[in-house]
């Protein structure tokens, strides 16, 4: 019980002072090395699968990790812009793109390239975004390309404030994403 307890105490304090939203979308769009942690729900036709996520981003070049449940052994998906691949059980497969690699394996789309933009409390580039804020002006919800993305648990890293939990669906597909338990490290260096 008390190591819980300790663990809980971790945690990063709420972001709960009033934010500058020019200011903090600055900031996010400058954090080019980040790795986050935690879990992510994926829901889709009726199944639901919750592995682990490790995500480490330097730049426009990625790994992210699942692990942990039945479909998500242990997946590596590396990638850059025009090139990505996945490990799964000892195959490798690869792709122009993470969409296209999820439309081969999957049989749906999941919007990968926008999600590194989402994970930080940033709307995609490139496209038309309707945007929510709470009243302390944070970022509460984006609305782009048929998607919704709510952040219900902000959290203050430094300057930064970052989510703890991201809630992403296309509610026309039955597709729903949930990154849960988000702990994030944002030095320089992530070797």
């Amino acid at each position: 019980m008390l190591i819980l307890l300790c663990a809980c105490t971790n945690l990063p304090p709420r972001a709960v002072e009033y934010g500058i939203w020019d200011n903090q979308r600055v900031l996010l769009k400058a954090l080019s090395a980040w790795q986050l942690s935690g879990r992510v729900n994926v829901r889709y036709e009726g199944e639901s699968h919750t592995p682990r996520i490790r995500w480490q981003q330097l730049n426009s070049e990625y790994t992210i990790r699942l692990w942990g449940t039945f479909n998500a052994g242990n997946t590596r998906i590396v990638g850059r812009p025009g090139y990505v691949t996945m490990e799964h059980d000892g195959d490798v497969l690869t792709a122009n793109s993470p969409e296209d690699l999820i439309l081969q394996q999957l049989g749906y789309e999941l919007p990968v390239s926008y999600l590194e933009f989402w994970i930080r409390g940033l709307p995609a580039p490139d496209s038309k975004a309707e945007l929510t804020f709470n009243e302390l002006n944070q970022l509460s919800e984006i609305s782009q390309n048929g998607w919704t993305v709510i952040y219900p648990d902000p959290r203050q890293y430094g300057a930064l404030t970052l989510p703890r939990r991201v809630d992403v669906s296309r509610p026309e597909d039955a597709i729903a994403l949930r990154f849960i338990g988000l702990s994030w490290n944002v030095v320089e260096n992530l070797d």
